[in-house]
């Protein structure tokens, strides 16, 4: 594994595999790196011959800078983390590397960031949609590998990467959970022991609703009661606990195409998200 600082490495490294014909793989990531990063990691190696993991904590896309100061920087633990998995180069670019003096482009995707995350986190996806153009543009990866706990993201780059003819086909994975169900987070270490053992809650509830939901009860009946039992269960507000069009991520009233569930709420000082499929 490559330790990489700089876009100009990363393509030097990029231009021989290129050469030899063979097909490149990346994982964006902003570190703190847990089971589910790594189950990207696996399917990146099984799908390419090349692996790129990166790391950057990316100030654009944070809209609450205590939220920027306390996210986990961990790099010698992920670092130690990718050993076993023999990939190629782990790019750790310095900030100036991604948004050098003068940067002035701001990346924006209309239709899918208005709502859910984008209504409660303002410029958050500017900046993902930003950083990851970005991402895909310095290493010109063939395939990037996203993963599906972070469902309107993982939207938003599959379409820029269409929109702006980026030749990085975007591969959505599973999420990764604990045995009690949370999804697996960088987040997730911030959670006291209580609120880590409150935290099952959201997707025991967003499971119940689902259930109920395909037998075919109301669907705002069924939605307004999960989220007072999520409250009940020791959250604070849940932000929204919505049923999407999977593909649009427009508000939909029966089943006649797939959907997902998507919620996000407070649990003390940690804001955790989930969705599952409907």
């Amino acid at each position: 594994m490559k330790l990489v600082r700089t876009k100009d490495e990363l393509r030097t490294l990029r231009r021989s595999w290129i050469f030899k014909g063979e097909k490149v793989a990346v994982v964006p990531t902003m570190g703190a790196l847990h089971a589910g990063h790594l189950s990207l990691v696996e399917a990146a190696k099984k799908g390419a011959d090349r692996v790129i993991v990166t790391i950057f904590v990316n100030p654009k896309q944070f809209n609450n800078p205590d939220d920027l100061d306390k996210y986990p920087r961990t790099e010698e633990d992920d670092a130690a983390k990718l050993a076993p998995y023999d990939i190629d180069a782990l790019y750790v670019p310095t900030p100036d590397q991604i948004y050098p003096d003068g940067f002035a482009t701001n990346v924006s995707v209309s239709g899918l960031t208005e709502d859910l995350e984008g209504a409660h986190r303002p410029g958050h996806f500017d900046g993902v949609a930003t950083v990851v153009s970005k991402l895909f543009l310095q290493s010109r990866a063939d395939v990037a590998y996203f993963g599906q706990k972070d469902y309107q993201q993982m939207l938003i780059v599959t379409r820029l990467s269409k929109d702006l003819d980026i030749e990085t086909e975007v591969v959505g994975c599973p999420t990764v959970r604990e045995e009690d169900g949370l999804a697996m987070s960088s987040r997730n270490v911030r959670l006291s022991p209580e609120e880590r053992a409150i935290a099952p809650a959201m997707k025991r509830e967003m499971d119940r609703a689902a259930e109920a939901i395909r037998r075919g009860a109301e669907i705002r009946v069924v939605l307004d009661s999960a989220k007072q039992q999520i409250e009940n269960a020791g959250y604070g507000a849940v932000e929204y606990l919505e049923l999407r069009d999977a593909e649009t991520l427009a508000p939909v009233t029966d089943l006649s195409r797939p959907t997902r569930l998507l919620a996000a709420a407070m649990l003390g000082d940690v804001r955790l998200i989930d969705n599952i499929a409907v």
